[in-house]
């Protein structure tokens, strides 16, 4: 079975001599296996899988892939001719939390979208029938979920995955949105759960990331539903808000089912039941596995390889350290940096002197609105401090938190004009292959996706040349394997170059995987924070866990962190002993 797509955006007839057609060997006998209108057209049917046109296409534009015969016939949904396809859905369960997890690009929305009754499937036709429809899922468990459906007596409620779109779809106050879909009557419960008490009479167009997606939620379960679907609920939400997000859906996901899209492992590790895998190639196709236990699906997905299926969805598998962070390694210090203070408005920020070593990597945690970027650009020198003096006579590469794509200028140029250097085998091993830059490299920066631009940043900041790389949130937008690939990217990156690095993030097993030392930032968000530490990693993962109440330990598998679920005995065990952060003696056997 084969598949042909093209990647429409990037197909460029007008700046190409149409190799794709030149050269395809079916259409030099006299088919029209390959036409040129506006964009290339492709027939599967004449397509022989040569591969030529892919190999010639000068934008990467076309994909010709194989299938298993057992994927014939069984689209779920394409979005046209020689456009993505979607094969398999996830299953909703009864008093349960299943989670989608799943590479960027393979389907997860779509699925999610189809069965909140928000879009239908087509069966990869062109016009289905509902007749159709069900006569496919005939004899599986979505016959009766999708034949409700249909007939309007399953009520679906829905969070995009896309909150910044709200402020343009909606208007008025967050008060008065939640209120018009306060079905439910918690309002005022929920709204506190979510700490969204001093946004209530803010404009929704005025909202920041974070209190967009915590009103998004919030009017997701406000809703009396049958089924609630979240996609992505982590982004822009710090680590205490994920933590507090995941006890409120654990809580709803025994009154009613809840199916959430999740890159977050610490949070699915929380919440999900059950979970499905999503694989295939970003863009082209994407196939959702059937319903797997919790640990179990979560470490086949990172294992690579699904049982099951009998099939590999990745050519190595995702390894984690089976040692804890090393401490206590004596290494030279770069810089020392004094008290100081800086405020903005409301809020000011205390910072006590420290030390940073040459050669690690500083790992920064706390809520939003805490100052954490704050210390981050005094340090980088974009800001002053309004007390002490932070001057580090440094080199220092700043990557921000928000990233903004306004240069008009593609991928590669950009890259170079940084660093001549990015086409050689160092920067190309190092950084363009592993953050998946390759493709992109023609591409323009302002067509990127958010995650897209993420990888195009992170590369940016560690061509520079520095003695002190910052990094303010490397984990948004980024899927499970390329935050993996990231970490193991920095990482490798200060080991080989000897370079000291900090990192800001909200991804607690990033922060884990990366971190040597840690700085915990606590105080009243929005008011004032105080910043305490560097920390050797078990003291300070020990205060950090402890102020979210949540408790680690390794898999005993993968050896992957895991976050232990809420109230069961290793929870309650680990608490009680004050090991928060993987016990003493699982360390040391390990």
């Amino acid at each position: 079975m084969r598949i042909a797509v093209l990647k429409k955006e990037k197909c460029q007839p007008k700046r190409c001599s149409h190799e794709c057609l030149k050269y395809c060997p079916m259409v030099r006998t006299g088919d029209e296996t390959i036409v040129i209108e506006d964009k290339a057209v492709i027939s599967e049917e004449l397509c022989s899988g040569c591969g030529i046109c892919v190999k010639k296409c000068p934008f990467s534009a076309i994909f010709v892939v194989g299938l298993p015969d057992q994927l014939e016939g069984k689209e779920i949904h394409r979005y046209g001719q020689n456009g993505f396809v979607l094969y398999g859905l996830p299953v909703p369960r009864r008093d349960s939390v299943v989670g989608l997890i799943g590479p960027n690009g393979t389907g997860k929305s779509t699925a999610v979208r189809i069965l909140s009754g928000l879009m239908r499937p087509n069966l990869g036709k062109e016009e289905v029938s509902e007749e159709e429809i069900l006569e496919y899922f005939a004899g599986s468990e979505l016959l009766n979920y999708m034949k409700e459906l249909f007939d309007g007596n399953i009520i679906a409620s829905h969070k995009p995955q896309y909150v910044e779109a709200i402020p343009k779809a909606v208007k008025g106050t967050v008060k008065e949105l939640l209120a018009k879909v306060n079905e439910t009557g918690e309002m005022d419960e929920l709204t506190s759960r979510m700490g969204l008490e001093n946004a209530m009479e803010n404009s929704v167009e005025t909202l920041s990331g974070g209190e967009l997606q915590r009103v998004a939620i919030a009017a997701t379960l406000l809703k009396n539903a049958d089924f609630y679907f979240l996609d992505e609920i982590s982004s822009y939400l710090d680590i205490y808000q994920r933590v507090e997000v995941g006890k409120l859906i654990k809580d709803y996901g025994k009154r009613a089912p809840i199916l959430i899209v999740e890159h977050d492992l610490a949070i699915l590790d929380m919440v999900a039941d059950f979970v499905h895998i999503a694989y295939g190639t970003p863009g082209v196709f994407g196939v959702i596995t059937k319903i797997k236990g919790e640990r179990v699906g979560i470490n086949q997905y990172l294992e690579g390889y699904l049982p099951e299926e009998n099939i590999r969805i990745r050519s190595e598998p995702i390894e984690f350290n089976v040692l804890a962070p090393r401490a206590n390694v004596e290494l030279e210090t770069l810089v020392k940096f004094g008290e100081f203070t800086k405020s903005y408005g409301n809020f000011t920020l205390h910072a006590t002197s420290g030390e940073i070593r040459i050669g690690e990597i500083l790992g920064i945690v706390g809520p939003n609105a805490i100052g954490k970027s704050t210390f981050v650009k005094v340090l980088a020198g974009v800001t002053e401090p309004d007390t002490g003096k932070v001057n580090l006579k440094l080199k220092v590469s700043y990557k921000p938190q928000y990233i903004k794509a306004d240069l008009d200028t593609n991928v590669g140029l950009f890259l170079e004009s940084i660093n001549p250097m990015i086409r050689s085998s160092y920067y190309q091993t190092e950084l363009v292959k592993p953050l998946q830059l390759s493709d992109l490299m023609d591409s323009s920066l302002q067509d990127l996706s958010g995650g897209e631009l993420q990888r195009v940043a992170i590369a940016a900041c560690l061509m520079r040349e520095a003695d002190l790389y910052l990094l303010d949130e490397p984990s948004a937008h980024l899927d499970v394997e390329q935050r993996v690939m990231a970490t193991k990217v920095i990482r490798r990156f200060a080991l080989s170059q000897e370079k000291s690095v900090m990192v800001v993030d909200h991804d607690v097993y990033l922060i884990d995987l990366l971190s040597d030392r840690l700085l915990v930032f606590s105080g009243t968000p929005g008011r004032d924070g105080r910043v305490m530490g560097p920390f050797e990693m078990r003291e300070g993962m020990n205060l950090f866990l402890r102020n979210m109440g949540i408790t680690f330990r390794r898999d005993e598998d993968t050896k992957r962190p895991r976050v232990n679920k809420l109230g069961s005995r290793l929870d309650r065990v680990q608490k009680e002993t004050g090991e928060f952060y993987y016990p003493l003696e699982k360390v040391s056997q390990e």
